[in-house]
């Protein structure tokens, strides 16, 4: 690939990366909760999710969502009410038990399935790599190839983001290190998820 396609294709696949979508919040609320490496490492489960979406988008699958309103109904539906779940469960958090208990309390392979729930569960998610990623693609070359090389590239930029909005949880564990501000905060993610599920409700096919 040439250089000025990837010039133009890494700032914005950045700005996709960084956009506050379901899974980016979760992982403030996760390293919030969970500490900084355990957030990030369950961060693996949305790298493989999206992998996945990659693949499907290089073979053409994903084509099946624009034309099957059924099928893009259900997983809408079935992520929708995921993320409606994990909002109910951190609205009704206890923030005392945020020491040590809370940071055993969700191993690292419950997160990466949490992670990779939420992020299945999008079907804007895999149509943005449909209607995405094949802008940055030369017909004229090996067209498996090049999807490899910007999928890769999206997978960087995404363990990047995965660690800034990490961090930005502990940031907001620190500021809000007592009781009434962790519940305030749990509540302020959860409404969150609870708002990004409302706009997956109302999604439509683009």
């Amino acid at each position: 690939m040439d250089l000025t396609t990837l010039a133009v294709f890494i700032p914005a696949c950045f700005a996709l990366n960084m956009a506050p979508g379901p899974n980016n919040l979760l992982s403030i609320s996760n390293a919030s909760r969970y500490g900084f490496v355990r957030a990030c490492s369950g961060g693996i489960g949305r790298l493989l999710a999206f992998a996945i979406m990659i693949a499907l988008a290089a073979v053409g699958l994903t084509a099946v969502l624009h034309t099957s309103e059924l099928l893009f109904l259900g997983i809408k539906f079935v992520g929708a009410g995921y993320l409606f779940y994990l909002a109910v469960q951190l609205w009704r958090a206890q923030p005392e038990a945020g020491g040590e208990a809370t940071v055993t309390s969700m191993s690292m392979t419950s997160l990466a399935r949490q992670e990779f729930l939420v992020a299945i569960g999008n079907p804007k998610a895999i149509l943005l790599f449909t209607a995405f990623l094949p802008q940055f693609v030369d017909r004229a070359g090996t067209v498996t190839q090049q999807f490899a090389v910007l999928g890769g590239l999206f997978l960087a930029l995404e363990c990047i983001a995965i660690g800034l909005y990490c961090y930005m949880g502990i940031y907001a564990r620190r500021l809000f290190a007592r009781p009434s501000g962790k519940r305030l905060f749990n509540r302020m993610c959860a409404g969150l998820l609870a708002s990004a599920a409302s706009f997956l409700l109302v999604a439509r096919r683009s």
